[in-house]
């Protein structure tokens, strides 16, 4: 694993070298007051705190420790529950250009929902450390605004050492930070180009979450409404909510990157969940994954620490995926014999080897144009981030262009086929996190292999352009039945990504999406109910013929061909260039109009009162907006799969009706039932952990709703950015 303590800011950024949580932060330019080395590195060692403010109600808190240098946070500690004398026993590293700054070290109270209470802060004055000398140092926590309470001590060991100059060929790494106030950041952090390759996770770590058992209760009512939350460094996912049980089957299946050659140690925490108030502990355990062997599931059942109750969990470490970074020079696709090997792995004779191996996706990022000015001096520093589900690689920064030429290729595994590419260009900051220049999301199923293709940027909700265009060229192989299979599976949870807030504008779209998906079967009820009352007689009676013929002659095999036909119609329709289809402008003119709050810079949890306060009330509401955008999202799926929105589901749709059709023309319907309650009732003897799942909900996740369509829209591209105007130009 790359020692991050080596690395060196290009732009003299102090920064913080830990597993858990990293993130940038500026300085003043002062003068050194000592003799310059050209950096120091300050080694901190949190030990623990003594003494500490009761801030909840059971005379308890539940502390976290931040350091902040330069007004911007570098490091903040794990939570330690319900303890007031905490120990913490971890370690940082932070680099920085000079001494006169001090550490500003504060304590929090966490509060699960609402304002974190604050319980004292205290200053570190580096130009009183002596230089390689380890110390041990006592912080007495103050209150400014009551100077004369007694807070507690901080016990810190720190180093500082002077570091020589290092090379400064860098290139960026970005990571994304939650935080618990429900915002999302862009964090920033320069590593040497000879470190690339580290960048890239060695491995995957498969979790299926199965059961809990005998956990503790929460509730008046003596049960609790469990959760789980799992930590790998900056990889996070959360677990549904099991109801009122003290037992809870979650049958639940994710992955995580190993970034690290020894694993590292998997942070699992559980929860009851309460409605408009904070959640409750319910305990926790650690997996270290140093001491599981590759390529075998081992089964573990983990006692609950800090409360009752175990975890059984099944966890499989395999070998890294086909990921990699190179340059343009270096592709995978040109070399005749490495194009014949991914062709052969994803041909029609491999189809049951590795079924979680769907595709092979090659993205060259050549270059933009025209990009927004993000800097004063009228220029931008662009970088390049390239995303698939959870694989994120990124490019080196340009400084001072605003049209940089990148010519990287990134290549990436293909989990599954319906995946949407996203590639977003960001100007790099030097004293803050990195700004959004412009963003493309791009279905695979949608990607033309080998063109290159100018694409316009869009905004950060994708309803619009915004400045520039960058050019791509992509390349897609996979095994169509792999696809096919894995798309009759649980789709892939994206377990870094941006918190949902309460938005007016939303959620007055999703009510008028779901008001239009329930308008559809209102309109048939009124045109079916028309027929009963004969107010066309033509039209009743040629329907009362047809409702006799049907129902005398009604087999089980007519409902999916009917299906079937409809299918079949609409896509004669659409080859005869009679294409019904419209987009609804109603969605594009909402999602145009829709203005989110940009990211706000990072506040201290003392001044978020007001908007804490009605946390509960905000629950509520984002809920209420997410089942409004289900249900919508559901009833526009179903009409897109049969508009031949993505063709290679719709025809995957035809197959399967025809499958469906020809079982139930040939076998009687006693049959399948027997056989599918059987196959219900004996599920679980055959297969105890098998993970629950809707083939057909499954399928129609993948199917994009309306408002997906538009954001996946290509928009066209000025005519003067073609690159074969470009060539001519530059040959004349």
């Amino acid at each position: 694993m790359l020692d991050s303590c080596k690395l060196k800011s290009a732009c003299n950024l102090p920064f913080i070298c830990n597993k858990k949580i990293i993130n940038t932060a500026g300085t003043s330019n002062a003068e050194v007051p000592l003799a310059d080395p050209g950096m120091y590195q300050l080694d901190i060692t949190l030990r623990r705190g003594q003494s500490l403010a009761a801030r909840d109600r059971g005379g308890t808190s539940d502390p976290y420790v931040k350091f902040k240098i330069g007004g911007k946070e570098v490091f903040r500690s794990k939570i330690i529950h319900k303890n007031l004398n905490p120990v913490w026993e971890e370690k940082a590293c932070i680099l920085v250009d000079h001494l006169r700054e001090p550490l500003y070290i504060k304590v929090f109270d966490y509060d699960f929902g609402l304002q974190d209470d604050f319980m004292g802060s205290a200053f570190l004055d580096l130009t009183q450390l002596e230089l390689n000398r380890p110390t041990d140092v006592t912080l007495t926590l103050k209150d400014p605004h009551y100077p004369d309470h007694d807070l507690g001590i901080i016990l810190l060991s720190v180093i500082l050492t002077p570091k020589e100059g290092e090379s400064r060929d860098v290139t960026m790494l970005m990571r994304k930070s939650w935080k618990r106030s429900s915002k999302f950041q862009t964090q920033s952090l320069r590593l040497s180009d000879l470190h690339r390759k580290s960048h890239l996770w060695r491995g995957i770590v498969s979790i299926t979450l199965i059961e809990g058992r005998d956990l503790k209760a929460m509730d008046s009512n003596g049960l609790s409404d469990p959760y789980v939350k799992f930590r790998l460094g900056h990889q996070k996912y959360k677990s549904k909510i099991m109801p009122k049980t003290l037992n809870p089957q979650w049958r639940e299946q994710f992955d995580f990157h190993l970034y690290e050659e020894r694993g590292g140690v998997i942070d699992i925490t559980a929860w009851d969940k309460d409605a408009g108030k904070r959640d409750d502990f319910i305990g926790r355990c650690q997996v270290d994954l140093s001491a599981l062997s590759r390529e075998q599931t081992h089964k573990l059942e983990l006692q609950l620490e800090e409360g009752e109750g175990h975890l059984v969990l099944l966890v499989t470490l395999t070998a890294s995926a086909t990921v990699s970074i190179s340059d343009l020079s270096v592709n995978s696709l040109e070399d005749q014999k490495e194009r014949e090997e991914i062709l052969k792995r994803y041909s029609p004779l491999r189809i049951f080897h590795n079924l979680k191996d769907v595709g092979f996706l090659q993205v060259k990022v050549i270059r933009a144009e025209g990009l927004m000015a993000a800097d004063v001096t009228g220029k931008s520093d662009p970088f390049c981030v390239v995303e698939l589900n959870n694989d994120r690689l990124l490019t080196h920064t340009v400084y001072k262009n605003l049209n940089p030429e990148w010519n990287k290729v990134f290549t990436f595994n293909i989990k599954d086929i319906h995946s949407v590419l996203e590639v977003t260009v960001y100007d790099e900051d030097r004293d803050r996190s990195a700004d959004f220049l412009g963003k493309v999301a791009i279905p695979l199923l949608s990607i033309q292999n080998g063109e290159q293709k100018a694409y316009v940027l869009k905004n950060k909700q994708l309803t619009g352009p915004t400045k520039g265009v960058i050019y791509l060229e992509i390349d897609v192989i996979f095994n169509a039945v792999k696809a096919s299979l894995r798309t009759l599976i649980p789709k892939e949870q994206k377990y870094i990504e941006e918190e949902n807030r309460l938005s007016k504008q939303l959620l007055l779209r999703n009510f008028i999406r779901m008001k239009r998906c329930v308008m559809v079967l209102v309109n048939a009820a009124y045109y079916v109910n028309s027929c009963f009352d004969w107010d066309s007689p033509p039209r009743s009676l040629a329907a009362f013929v047809l409702f006799l013929f049907v129902v005398w002659n009604f087999e089980l095999y007519m409902i999916p061909l009917v299906l079937l036909l409809l299918l079949t119609w609409n896509y004669f329709l659409i080859i005869s260039g009679k294409d019904n289809r419209q987009r609804d402008t109603v969605v594009e003119d909402m999602l145009e109009d829709e203005e989110e709050e940009d990211d706000k810079d990072d506040k201290d949890s003392e001044k978020k009162g007001f908007i804490n306060k009605i946390y509960a009330i905000q629950e509520v509401c984002v809920s209420v907006q997410n089942i409004l955008d289900e249900v919508a999202s559901f009833g526009e799926r179903i009409k897109n799969t049969f508009n031949w929105t993505v063709p290679f589901l719709s025809w995957l749709a035809i197959v399967a009706l025809c499958v469906f059709t020809a079982i139930l023309y040939c076998i009687p319907l006693r049959y399948i039932v027997l056989v599918w309650g059987i196959n219900k009732f004996t599920k679980k003897l055959r297969s105890p952990y098998a993970i629950d799942n809707n083939e057909l909900l499954d399928f129609l996740s993948r199917v994009p709703s309306d408002v997906q369509v538009v954001q996946y829209q290509e928009l066209k591209p000025d005519p003067s950015h073609s690159p074969y105007k470009r060539k001519k130009n530059n040959l004349g």
